[in-house]
């Protein structure tokens, strides 16, 4: 019989270490090969380890909570037995490969080229962690409303006129740009008693309420016990991570956000320490490792590496939220969460098509010289900031300038939700060419955000609410919003960060020049 030990591995690119979070398996468990043995935590995100052994294990060498160097053994697991297979060759762990970059030495094209590259003719797509091919709909963005089936009515007969009574009142509701309570819908579609005599089954046949308005009230799957119970306790489903079988959001999921919620609040009322203990002795510390570190570290490198220039802009948005529910009531955008964020992430991506050296980097030379390179890219990894119970990460959109808007909707949605579940791989995370954070959904107007190391822009927005704005000479209420954008000003002097933050907010006024 022989022994292996799994050393661990590097997940990401130069990594050096990482904490065991939880072993999925213990001394004396049956594994097979791509078995997950544990996650991990690294300077970048969580990540399951597979096993590169099949066999028995015979010892977890480190123990939980214990953050180890790379290439410190784990785990030992022996051999199935005569006849077991090899051992594979030892995995980095599950994720995606990164985005193709332009190789060194590449010529350049005879003639001026559009900002945005595209990929070579046979060229594979790069796709993303557990993600689908470019085009089709990414995973875990939950199933259209229509796949949802309902149990079929049993009712009393009705009249053939009150299915006429009701088909006249759905038009008006599909044209129109109106919010529906989805608690009123659902009583909406509880049928009425109907004259005795009608032929059965007429209202099985009539086009219901529901039906007509789907399309604007799908945002979020949920039962209507849990959406009763998530408007009691004052919970937005579209922040809760769904886990139902059909992408839905169960009690469960309530019940564990409101746990994390209260844990919180509850803190609060026993957070300060009683007054006659030494105030060494009611300091809390809490070592900084994992993500947290991570972050930390490349703030302060950005921080005092990069020469910051903040700019701020007020901008009548107005115009992106009637846009916004417009879309909501598409049918084409029928089961996607589509907010504001969707409309600002487009204009990012055509702002800097307009002013490309703030989709750039500055490059200082490897000799340690006082040369350096800016390098423009011609794609846009479009990092979209994140808090996470980990911490801040900052995954990126891969190509993000050729995507529809559609398909630009569901990548956000994607990646907010694999942030939120703590599964975001540190391949999403690398490689990103510019930053924006939604500091938004939090109610803050706008701030001075750090720029993201290897980057030379981010973009905040802020809040969007309603003030008194002044219009053709008349003082009238209307949603306003601020911009605050941070710059490298090494790359991107004061005249191009006006220029860009001129042509985000250009858009956000009028969606309609996305168009040209």
């Amino acid at each position: 019989m022989t022994v292996n030990k799994f050393n661990l591995p590097d997940v990401g690119e130069g990594l050096t270490e990482a904490e065991i979070v939880s072993w999925k398996v213990k001394a004396g468990d049956t594994v097979a090969v791509n078995d997950v043995l544990c996650e991990i935590e690294t300077a970048k995100s969580l990540v399951e380890l597979p096993s590169p052994y099949a066999g028995t294990v015979t010892e977890l060498l480190v123990p939980e909570g214990v953050t180890v160097d790379v290439g410190t053994p784990i785990i030992s697991v022996s051999d199935a037995g005569p006849g077991a297979p090899a051992p594979a060759a030892a995995p980095a762990a599950t994720p995606a490969p990164q985005a193709a970059q332009p190789e060194a030495g590449e010529p350049a094209a005879p003639e001026p080229a559009p900002m945005y590259g595209k990929l070579e003719p046979g060229t594979a797509e790069p796709v993303e962690a557990g993600g689908p091919p470019a085009g089709g709909p990414l995973v875990g963005s939950g199933p259209k409303a229509d796949a949802v089936k309902r149990r079929r009515r049993v009712s009393a007969p009705a009249a053939p006129a009150a299915a006429a009574s009701v088909a006249p009142s759905a038009e008006p509701v599909e044209s129109h740009d109106i919010w529906i309570d989805p608690d009123a819908v659902a009583r909406a579609e509880r049928p009425a008693p109907a004259p005795a005599g009608t032929p059965e089954g007429t209202l099985d046949q009539r086009p219901t309420l529901g039906g007509a308005i789907s399309g604007l009230v799908n945002r979020v799957l949920a039962k209507p016990p849990v959406r009763k119970i998530a408007r009691d306790l004052g919970i937005d489903l579209a922040d809760v991570v769904p886990t139902g079988a059909r992408g839905e959001v169960t009690r469960e999921d309530l019940v564990s956000y409101q746990a994390q919620r209260d844990a919180e609040v509850d803190r609060a009322d026993s957070f300060w320490g009683k007054t006659g203990r030494p105030q060494d002795q009611r300091i809390e510390r809490i070592p900084v490792k994992g993500v947290r570190k991570a972050t930390a570290r490349a703030m302060v490198e950005s921080a005092f590496a990069a020469p910051h220039v903040s700019i701020f802009v007020d901008v009548d948005a107005s115009r992106t939220m009637e846009f916004v529910k417009r879309l909501k009531a598409s049918r084409d955008f029928e089961g996607i969460k589509v907010s504001p964020l969707l409309i600002l992430a487009k204009a990012v991506i055509w702002a800097a098509a307009r002013n490309p050296s703030v989709n750039a980097s500055w490059v200082d030379a490897e000799d340690g010289s006082d040369s350096a390179e800016i390098h423009v890219k011609h794609f846009m990894n479009l990092g979209i900031a994140a808090a996470t119970p980990r911490g801040l990460m900052v995954p990126n959109i891969k190509n993000a300038q050729d995507l529809s808007l559609k398909e630009l909707a569901l990548a956000l949605n994607e990646l907010a939700t694999t942030a939120r579940a703590g599964k975001t791989q540190p391949a999403q995370m690398q490689g990103g060419t510019l930053t924006v954070t939604n500091i938004g959904a939090l109610g803050i107007d706008t701030g001075t955000p750090i720029i993201n190391p290897g980057e030379v822009a981010i973009v905040a927005f802020g809040t969007i609410k309603q003030k008194p704005w002044v219009l053709d000479g008349e003082v009238i209420p209307r949603w306003i919003t601020t911009l605050g954008g941070s710059f490298d000003h090494r790359v991107v002097d004061g005249d191009l960060s006006a220029r860009f933050m001129a042509d985000v907010a250009s858009i956000l006024e009028e969606p309609a020049l996305l168009l040209d």
